[in-house]
């Protein structure tokens, strides 16, 4: 009998198109940076010491074993603290995967288990590129006569193997209990930041772009990860939010479906009834009724 082999398709969370400079800076206590801006993406990580950042204006400390991304077109900057002279690992590149978002105005602390992937761009990046000894002001890296074989392919592989850790780490720390669902169904970061964003929200209409711009993923690898956690879709949980504070109101209030709808922008009162009574098994008026007369 003929097997059938199963060929699964490669989603790519994220791709790297471009590497633009790599750096690994040992500089001196007064270090200071000026201000730049360009139309790709940078990571700066304090690998010894710590570096004073500065993204449109605002300054943060850098501690060592920390890292801060810089969008396109974000002004910025960095210096050392004047009292240590710090080692930093910089890396600019391009991409167009939209999960790169994901770390818009973060400041990461990196795993321990995380660094050999640093040390293993540098020095790739070494048998790679002429690279001059720390030059700040490097704008192009020239390759060498003759750089390793997949030298590039291997730097791009092992930043977005790095980032995808990151990633990964920071959205499976453990998340506190959320309604209608058991502590360890939702690890995951993302499902308490996307019921977080819902339930500050339970009185307005959002989209499914207000959600993804919230906690900074694509539609595709929200939904997919909400659904596993959850069980529902985003939109789903968010009604049925909306219905269980619908519940708590018409339980302890005597205000009008009309009121309660609006409260919680149904479009319109029938379409709650239907909804309410889709999810509870009775229309609001007999729900209110029900649990009114219990004693």
């Amino acid at each position: 009998m003929e097997k059938r082999y199963y060929k699964h398709k490669i989603e790519n969370l994220l791709v790297i198109s471009k590497i633009v400079t790599i750096h690994y800076f040992e500089f001196g206590k007064d270090y200071a940076a000026p201000t730049e801006s360009h139309d790709f993406w940078e990571m700066v990580y304090a690998d010894k010491g710590e570096l004073l950042c500065t993204a449109n204006g605002r300054e943060v400390v850098l501690a060592e074993g920390e890292a801060i991304f810089h969008k396109p077109n974000e002004a910025h900057s960095l210096r050392a603290n004047g009292r240590i002279a710090p080692n930093v690992f910089i890396v600019s590149f391009e991409t167009k995967s939209e999960s790169v978002h994901f770390f818009e105005n973060r400041r990461l602390r990196l795993e321990k288990r995380l660094l050999p992937y640093i040390y293993a761009v540098i020095e790739e990046s070494k048998k790679t590129f002429d690279l001059p000894y720390s030059d700040p002001e490097l704008k192009k890296m020239p390759l060498l006569k003759t750089p390793a074989l997949g030298g590039r392919q291997l730097i791009k592989n092992l930043l977005e193997v790095l980032l995808i850790h990151i990633m990964r780490d920071e959205t499976e720390k453990p998340s506190e209990i959320a309604a209608f669902l058991p502590k360890e169904e939702l690890d995951s970061r993302i499902t308490r930041q996307t019921i977080e964003f819902l339930r500050a929200h339970i009185r307005e209409n959002v989209t499914v772009q207000e959600v993804c711009a919230h906690v900074h993923y694509n539609k595709s690898h929200l939904f997919a990860q909400f659904k596993a956690a959850t069980g529902r879709s985003v939109m789903a949980y968010f009604t049925l939010l909306k219905i269980e504070a619908a519940k708590k109101d018409l339980r302890e209030s005597d205000e009008g479906i009309a009121e309660i709808s609006n409260r919680y922008a149904f479009d319109s009162p029938n379409y709650f009834s239907k909804t309410f009574k889709k999810i509870t098994r009775y229309t609001p008026s007999t729900y209110r009724k029900i649990h009114r007369t219990k004693t």
